[in-house]
């Protein structure tokens, strides 16, 4: 028996009495998957990015192991959540225009010490300042850089287009402009390396992409370094008593680690491991997290069809936005169909070998998501389900 074939046949008994369509996260792989960034991150401590886990008992469980520190949210509306949940340090790492929030931020002092918001525009202080009703805790701010590579006099841009703050003088010169207005205080830099965090580096069957994805991201990790480093130079010309500086993602922990410019390390793909980090270089993951769809029909030779199934990820529209059948083994679209809404047919010889009511193992491109489709997480330990967790979903909440 092969060792996915021996995982398929521990899912399949530990989620014997549940129905599916169910949700999975194994433990053991979950675990020894923050040992690796733990590894990895070469004693920078990890802020986990609450987006790609969407759980609170499991951002509970990797924020008790040692090595990791702070999230990172997504939305306003989270962090608040979180914070009076428990977590004390809350870094949203997005921009936000919820004006209802930022009243509830600004009139509560543990909430204004637990949770540092985004800008990288004076204007979202206008924003701030006009949403306070009244308010008047100082709110903390984080500046974001833009990590993004320019080439050939910026006429080509390599990275997302997230902070329009890209040189050093730009971002001091934002943080200049948070000094000199009262109730807001720079605690702290962050940059997300995307292009070269979550972006594969061996994409199998692509040997000449691959290739220059690396040279890419070599190039653009020398420049960031550098960049980065004259960022915090100049920062801390205007705020000496910087808390942090935030970089990296899943993708680059190592990388990432070794600028001393950085003080901690952002990951939270890395815990669940879904298919779209299957093409590293620089390390392998243990799939984590994984969803079944039950066999409900059997239309012909070599064909299934599983309930459900059109769960595709964020970003731009292709196949490796869709989730993977991955157990058993063999199984793949009708390329006629895809992932369907309702109903998704499967094709291969294995096909033949499932019965109506049988499981089908999937893996979805990327990582949190998978939990606005699931209220509940099944956490399996060996071939036994040990517990059951609610979702962001399953406690009522859809954060966007």
């Amino acid at each position: 028996m092969t060792a996915r074939a021996a995982d398929r046949a521990r899912y399949d008994r530990a989620t014997a009495q549940l129905d599916a369509p169910v949700a999975i996260v194994d433990l053991d792989a979950f675990d020894a998957n923050a040992d690796d960034l733990v590894r990895r991150a070469k004693g920078k401590p990890i802020r986990v990015a609450s987006k790609s886990v969407r759980c609170r008992a499991l951002l509970e469980r990797v924020l008790a192991r040692e090595g990791f520190a702070g999230l990172m949210s997504f939305t306003l509306a989270e962090s608040l959540w979180l914070a009076r949940s428990g977590f004390d340090d809350v870094l949203l790492a997005y921009p936000s225009a919820d004006r209802a929030r930022y009243a509830e931020l600004a009139a509560d002092p543990k909430l204004a010490a637990a949770v540092t918001v985004m800008i990288d525009d004076p204007a979202q202080l206008d924003l701030i300042d006009a949403a306070r009703a009244g308010g008047g805790e100082v709110v903390r701010v984080c500046l974001e850089l833009d990590t993004s590579l320019k080439l050939l006099g910026g006429r080509v841009r390599i990275g997302a287009r997230r902070s329009p703050l890209h040189s050093p003088a730009e971002v001091a010169e934002v943080a200049r402009a948070v000094a000199r207005r009262p109730g807001f205080k720079v605690v702290g830099i962050m940059a997300y390396e995307g292009h070269v965090a979550g972006v594969g580096d061996a994409v199998a069957g692509h040997p000449l992409r691959s290739r220059a994805v690396r040279l890419m991201q070599a190039a653009a990790r020398r420049e960031l370094a550098e960049r980065r480093a004259a960022v915090v130079r100049a920062v801390r010309e205007v705020v000496p008593d910087l808390e942090f500086v935030n970089g990296g993602g899943t993708g680059s922990v190592q990388h990432t680690a070794a600028e001393d410019a950085v003080t901690e390390i952002a990951a939270g793909s890395g815990l669940y491991v879904p298919r779209l980090f299957d093409n590293y270089t620089s390390f392998k993951g243990r799939p984590a997290a994984l969803f079944a769809l039950p066999v409900v029909r059997r239309p012909g030779v070599g064909v299934v069809t599983v309930l459900g199934g059109g769960y595709p990820a964020s970003g731009a529209p292709g196949a490796d936005r869709l989730p993977v059948p991955c157990l058993p083994e063999g199984l793949r679209y009708d390329p006629q169909e895809g992932a369907g809404e309702v109903q998704t047919p499967l094709l291969g010889p294995v096909a033949d070998d499932l019965l109506i009511g049988d499981k089908v193992w999937f893996r979805h491109a990327k990582a949190g998501e998978l939990c606005e489709r699931f209220d509940t997480l099944h956490l399996v330990e060996g071939d036994a389900v040990t517990a059951a967790v609610p979702t962001y979903r399953g406690e009522g909440h859809t954060f966007l």
